[in-house]
C-alpha cells in the first residue's frame, strides 16, 4: 500500500516502536495513566497522519493540524514523563528528536497543503 510508503508515516511509526519498547522500564503507577495517555495520544497521531494520507487536499488540512496537535501533546507529556523521573533522559531525548523531526515533517505537510 503506497500510504505505507510516505516518509512521515515510517517515521511516526518507528517513534511508536521506540516509545512502545521503553514501557516495561516505565514504574506501574506510571504505566496505566501517564505512559497510557502518552500511547494513544501517538497512536492517534499515527492514524491521523494516515488518514491525510489518503485524503483529498481540500479536506487534509484540518487533519493535518489535529495531527500537529496531537504530536504537540505528546510532546508536553513526555516532558512531563521524564520529570516525574517515569522516564530517563536518555529515553526522553530519543523521544523527544524524533518527536521533533516527525514536527518538522508535518509542518512542511501543512504548508504544502496551504499552499495549494
Amino acid at each position: 500500500m503506497e500510504e505505507f510508503d510516505i516518509p512521515i508515516f515510517k517515521k511516526i511509526y518507528e517513534l511508536y516502536r521506540n516509545f512502545y519498547s521503553f514501557r516495561n522500564s516505565v514504574p506501574k503507577q506510571d504505566r496505566y495513566t501517564l505512559w497510557q495517555k502518552c500511547e494513544n495520544i501517538l497512536l492517534e497521531t499515527l492514524e491521523s497522519i494516515l488518514l491525510a494520507s489518503q485524503m483529498s487536499k481540500v479536506e487534509k488540512l484540518p487533519v493535518l493540524e489535529k495531527a500537529s496537535l496531537k504530536l504537540n501533546l505528546f510532546r508536553i507529556f513526555v516532558r512531563l514523563a521524564k520529570e516525574v523521573k517515569a522516564i530517563d533522559s536518555k529515553k526522553y531525548v530519543l523521544l523527544q528528536e524524533k518527536t521533533d523531526e516527525i514536527g518538522r515533517m508535518l509542518g512542511g505537510w501543512i504548508k504544502s497543503v496551504k499552499d495549494c
